[in-house]
């Protein structure tokens, strides 16, 4: 079988293993960019005759596809393939024993470095959205969402791109509370004239910065203790909600229970009325991402509210009715039912074509939906079970306590797959 060698380089001169797999390679593929960095290693003139420029993604991807059977390919990659870059989809698309990866230094490792912090205990993403505006991939984060995971995290390495930015990032810090806040802005880290930029985010938002860097953001104090962020168990009366429109806490427990979220996927909340099993969710799992979809205006702002409340960085709103509103969404493995209407049965169908496998909670106060639900999982693959919550609380009474009922709540889930 042919082989892709993926040699990233950028920060230090290739070893004698890359070596070999740069001289066994009939083709070199790089960008431009990567091309004028590859010029400066003492290889280059050795294989130069060799190196086809390709600028797009795709266009790489199928010029492997096409060339692989008939010749040994090595693409040049920007320090480690593996972190944001174009490694996972070569190992997605072609497979782990079609290719060899020979990984540089990471831009994200060199930029702590630079700073003198330790970048164990930081979140690392990507802003970096691709070079084609007309198809920029999804984002696990969004720019907006950097306030939120800033009163989270006391350290935050960002791959940037021209579009999200260290002026357009500092810009987005400023809108919300910074005083403890600390940008380091590293700059075209490996060239001659690399910088680093150090300052608050309203001295950031104010500069611009050469292409490629990346953005550090630091808390130079932490007024909030990260457990404070991890646990279950928000009172109804910490959630912004309307009406007493809002899933009981000890309902919501339950529900969540049944769940059994995964640390890390997509998870749908449809008919999130307050967003209150969104937000303990977010909370216990920070890097779930969770899309919360509610049709009422008035809801979605509860949402909104509770989101920024709670921090909850990992919460995409989606305003509209399901399953119209679900079309666009990712893959889920789990997905919680809040509030679906006459709507019901076409939805779990939807959820029955969209998820491969996965867990679906929902809860119901009728009879009747009991039954409707109980029908649509069975007649779309779900295997079921049922619990019925009955609550009673504690009210004070002249000088002692009597019990008061909620409303029993039926819980019902469904697992595929």
């Amino acid at each position: 079988m042919s082989k892709i060698f993926i040699i990233g380089i950028g920060y230090k001169p290739l070893d004698q293993s890359a070596e070999k797999a740069l001289s066994q390679a009939e083709v070199i593929l790089a960008s431009h960019r990567l091309l004028e960095v590859f010029e400066r290693y003492d290889n280059y003139a050795t294989v130069c005759s060799r190196i086809k420029v390709i600028n797009n993604v795709d266009a790489t991807i199928e010029y492997i596809r096409d060339n692989l059977a008939k010749r040994t390919i090595c693409l040049l990659a920007s320090g480690d393939p593996l972190f944001f870059g174009i490694g996972r989809r070569v190992l997605k698309e072609f497979g782990k024993d079609a290719v060899m990866l020979f990984p540089d230094l990471s831009s994200m490792q060199l930029a702590f470095s630079k700073i003198g912090e330790a970048w164990d205990d930081a979140l690392l993403m990507s802003l970096h959205g691709g070079p084609d505006p007309e198809k920029r991939r999804r984002l696990k984060y969004e720019i907006a969402d950097i306030p939120d995971l800033a009163a989270i995290h006391k350290k935050i390495g960002i791959l940037t791109d021209k579009q999200n930015n260290p002026s357009v990032i500092a810009s987005e810090l400023i809108k919300s509370d910074t005083a403890n806040m600390l940008m380091h802005v590293c700059e075209k880290l490996g060239y001659a004239d690399e910088r680093i930029i150090s300052g608050t985010p309203a001295a950031i938002a104010a500069m611009s910065f050469a292409e490629p860097n990346v953005a550090i953001l630091l808390k130079t104090s932490d007024e909030k203790a990260p457990q404070e962020f991890s646990r279950l168990g928000l009172d109804e009366s910490e959630l912004v909600h309307s009406k007493g429109l809002i899933t009981k806490d000890e309902i919501r427990a339950v529900a969540l229970h049944k769940l059994r979220l995964p640390q890390t996927g997509i998870f749908w909340d449809i008919g999130g009325g307050s967003g209150s099993v969104s937000i303990e969710a977010s909370r216990l799992c920070p890097q779930l991402k969770i899309f919360t979809i509610e049709k009422d205006s008035e809801q979605v702002e509860n949402i909104s509210k509770n989101k920024l409340r709670y921090s909850g960085a990992n919460i995409e709103i989606i305003r509209g009715e399901a399953p119209e509103a679900l079309t666009t969404l990712p893959e889920p493995q789990r997905v919680f039912i809040g509030g679906a209407g006459k709507g019901l049965r076409s939805i779990i169908e939807f959820i029955s074509k969209r998820m491969t496998r996965g867990i679906l909670v929902l809860n119901a106060t009728k009879i009747e939906t009991l039954n409707d639900a109980s029908t649509a999982l069975r007649d779309f693959g779900f295997s079921m079970d049922v619990s019925q919550i009955s609550v009673s609380r504690s009210k004070p009474i002249g000088d002692g306590n009597y019990l008061f009922a909620i409303n029993p709540i039926f819980v019902i889930k469904g697992v595929l797959g």
